[in-house]
């Protein structure tokens, strides 16, 4: 008799759960084991959007993937060829989870509670048979007659056929001590995804305060991010800042994130165009003062920090500016210098910026090239996304992927 075939997963994430749960539905004979390190499966995905999980994105505003995916962007368009945003909306509709996408394009569960996804997940891979091994945290992998043995820190060892790696990203190079023995080219992990701080107390004294349109520059690059902008009591935050942090995730950790960026308070506007709107207000309103008539984008509190920035008296009059003042108004405003010195997590939402290089596996099967039957997904790769649901949605192409080469496996 034939001995059923042992799969093994390692990491419970979400690559790892919706790998499982595919590779049991098209191959329910196969032991299927998934081996965590961490006291609960799918703990990123509990707190992912707030804890509301933005599951995927509709990608409706996306021109290019390079635009969402800086690493990776070439693997991630073969694989949403192979499963997409609207499969994953799909599936997760087919399990019963209705789904709602935002008007900036962000997919979340019509409940805002990402346990309803976890949930979901953890019932399915109960069900079916998935066998949930957490604290297990592998420490070495190595290949025997019949597929690989796993070596975990708690002193236990497991054999399987055809092993999935899907253990998230690593924020150290020891991460990825694991894969030694099988001489797997890695790529030095960075932080990627986080807000910043800033050496300005009269900005972060406006904590809370929200610009909903800004464009933010890492000076002396082209790295670019458009979104919100979000202040924080520690600096800077929002979209327009996780954005860019992701993209220029390796300068700014070169420059032991230190640098400057500028801020475009008036999103993608040049500075001709906001200089016209300045100057119609000073049109409008001549004898008011500056303090009391600004642009609506602006809390009274922000406008008062900007028009310190720009070196201009609160209590002055929009007609003693003058064409002269209010054109260095607009070049300050569309191009504001700060100084960040420091990094701070975005929330418990990490994202890491490298892993194990992309040359190591077959993109359309996710299989390592070197080792076959071991297959990656999932942040453990070179892979990394803006915010806005690209990381989960890369998860999810890429554990389904894996699943269905390795379930095609003779």
């Amino acid at each position: 008799m034939t001995r059923p075939m042992r799969i093994a997963i390692v990491g419970a994430g979400a690559a790892g759960c919706f790998a499982a749960i595919h590779i049991k539905r098209w191959m329910p004979e196969a032991q299927v084991a998934v081996y965590e390190s961490g006291k609960k499966a799918l703990a990123k995905v509990a707190v992912t959007g707030g804890g509301r999980c933005n599951l995927t994105n509709s990608f409706a505003a996306v021109t290019s993937m390079e635009q969402v995916y800086p690493r990776g962007h070439r693997l991630m368009k073969r694989l949403l060829r192979e499963f997409s945003q609207q499969d994953v909306y799909q599936w997760f509709e087919h399990e019963g989870v209705a789904l709602l996408t935002q008007e900036d394009e962000c997919v979340f569960p019509v409940s805002q509670d990402a346990m309803e996804i976890v949930g979901t997940l953890l019932n399915l891979m109960r069900r079916l048979g998935v066998v949930l091994h957490l604290e297990h945290r592998m420490t070495g992998i190595s290949h025997t007659d019949q597929g690989y043995r796993l070596e975990f820190a708690n002193g236990r060892t497991a054999e399987a056929q055809r092993v999935l790696i899907a253990t998230g990203g690593s924020p150290k190079q020891s991460g990825m001590n694991m894969l030694q023995d099988l001489q797997i080219e890695t790529v030095s992990p960075v932080p990627s995804l986080f807000s910043v701080c800033v050496a300005d107390n009269h900005i972060t004294a406006l904590a809370g305060t929200v610009v909903n349109d800004a464009r933010t520059t890492l000076c002396g690059t082209k790295i670019q991010a458009h979104g919100a902008l979000l202040i924080t009591h520690q600096g800077l935050s929002g979209p327009a800042i996780l954005k860019l942090s992701s993209i220029g995730a390796r300068q700014l950790h070169e420059q032991g994130y230190r640098a400057r960026i500028a801020i475009n308070w008036f999103g993608n506007d040049k500075e001709d165009e906001v200089m016209s709107q300045l100057l119609s207000m000073a049109a409008k309103h001549p004898q008011k003062q500056m303090q009391s008539v600004y642009p609506t984008r602006f809390t009274s509190r922000l406008w008062l920090y900007l028009l310190q920035q720009c070196h201009i008296r609160h209590d002055m009059r929009w007609a003693e500016a003058g064409t002269k003042g209010i054109r260095r108004m607009a070049a300050t405003l569309t191009h504001h210098e700060i100084e960040i010195n420091g990094k701070n997590k975005f929330k418990e939402e990490f994202v890491t910026c490298g892993g194990v290089a992309l040359g190591n596996i077959n993109p359309s099967t996710m299989e390592c090239r070197q080792h076959p039957g071991l297959f990656f997904a999932g942040e453990v790769l070179d892979v990394d996304a803006v915010t806005g649901g690209f990381n989960l949605q890369a998860a999810w192409s890429m554990g389904y992927v894996a699943a269905r080469h390795i379930t095609l496996i003779e």
